[in-house]
């Protein structure tokens, strides 16, 4: 893992270099393009970007009119809001539809820090993959974001791109090609799987180091892709490892943990445990105190699979 990048940041710098390729590309945002990293967009291509103001519904509103007019719209908020405030624009407007335009939701999760527990979005993935025929995307660091931004330009459906505001490491190598729907075996191991989305990522390899000196092998799997599911990759991993851990900077209800519960249930019935936030809402702090305060760390991981094993 190299140097800390934020894949809000990643997310910026994709668009223009995507912008440059592809002229149907088309950004709105919800008047926090310095914080989204729109800007950048804004600057290089100014007659294709859209502030839309503090209006959330009606700039997916306008979105959905550009999707149908054979642009790919990607449209920036902080995930609380593109998530929560405009879901019934999103739903019906988009999803319903079936119109190819890229929610590009930034500051998820309760990394946000200071903001505290009104702009910690905490249930934006279950929200998102309940509606039907929505992509979820939870990129690990900026390297992912970038393959998923192109990706997801040429993607035929509505998608979530779920970014985040702290910095994080690279855990994908430079010729790592993203795939829509594939999780990425990033460490082979033998007695525990342990499947991670996001920031959660860099800390399930910091877990895997530390099993290794307990005498445990553990895999580490990318999940990057929340849905549609890698149930294939899922279901190999739990019957060689015959036991799960899932990590995810979300809710334990709904999200990555939620989703791969429901596989193994239905294929392979496994033991399992889940690393996230436990059903409470976030609060104002340091990003490092309130990862710590969740349980969101690599000592959590390495112990909920010594748990598991015991």
């Amino acid at each position: 893992m190299s140097e800390k990048i934020a894949t809000r940041d990643a997310y910026g710098k994709a668009l223009v270099e995507l912008g440059k390729e592809n002229p149907a590309v088309v950004v709105l945002d919800a008047d926090l393009s310095h914080s989204t990293k729109t800007i950048k967009f804004a600057e290089a291509f100014p007659q294709r970007f859209f502030n839309a103001g503090i209006a959330e519904a009606n700039m997916t509103g306008v979105a959905a009119g550009l999707a149908t007019a054979g642009k790919h719209p990607f449209i920036s908020s902080f995930a609380v809001f593109a998530a929560g405030r405009a879901f019934e624009q999103i739903r019906n407007s988009i999803v319903y539809p079936n119109l190819s335009v890229t929610v590009a939701a930034s500051h998820a999760g309760v990394t946000v820090g200071e903001d505290g527990g009104s702009h910690q979005a905490i249930e934006d993935i279950g929200l998102m993959r309940l509606l039907p025929g929505m992509t979820v995307i939870v990129p690990a660091d900026a390297i992912e974001t970038a393959g998923a931004v192109r990706a997801l330009a040429s993607y035929n459906g509505p998608s979530y791109l779920r970014l985040g505001r702290l910095a994080v490491p690279q855990v994908n190598t430079e010729d790592y090609q993203f795939q829509v729907g594939k999780a990425t075996v990033l460490k082979e191991g033998e007695t525990v799987a342990i499947f991670a989305c996001g920031l959660m990522v860099a800390k399930a390899l910091e877990a895997a180091e530390k099993l290794a000196d307990q005498g445990i092998s553990a895999a580490v799997i990318n999940v990057s892709t929340i849905k549609p599911l890698d149930n294939e990759t899922i279901i190999a991993y739990a019957k060689k490892c015959g036991a799960v851990v899932t990590a995810e900077e979300h809710n334990i209800i709904g999200g990555l943990g939620s989703a791969v519960a429901e596989v193994l249930a239905e294929n392979c019935p496994t033991k399992m445990a889940r690393v996230g936030i436990e059903d409470k809402f976030g609060q104002s702090g340091s990003p490092a105190e309130l990862l710590e305060l969740y349980g969101l760390t690599a000592e959590n991981i390495a112990q909920k699979a010594e748990t598991l094993l015991k």
